[in-house]
């Protein structure tokens, strides 16, 4: 049987990040479907690309921090015997 790679407590701990990322991707679906100021391709390319790529980059980011606080749980359950 497979052990999950995030327990309960872990995804408790990257809640932090679960809201903001929630956050950008609300403005990424406001923003394609109601163009407040039209569509120009760069400037609409542009509010795009960094709020995308933000949330790209702070689910990488969420991930490694994930992976980190796993391990050191499992270190701290190895030291202390449980």
């Amino acid at each position: 049987m497979s052990e999950k790679v995030f327990d309960r407590e872990t995804l408790l701990d990257l809640t932090v990040n679960f809201i903001p990322l929630g956050i950008l991707i609300f403005f990424i679906g406001a923003f394609a479907l109601f163009p407040t100021w039209g569509v120009d391709p760069l400037i609409s390319g542009l509010q795009f690309a960094i709020v995308g790529v933000t949330a790209v980059l702070l689910v990488i980011l969420t991930y490694y921090a994930g992976k980190a606080i796993s391990t050191a749980e499992s270190e701290m359950e190895a030291e202390h015997g449980e």
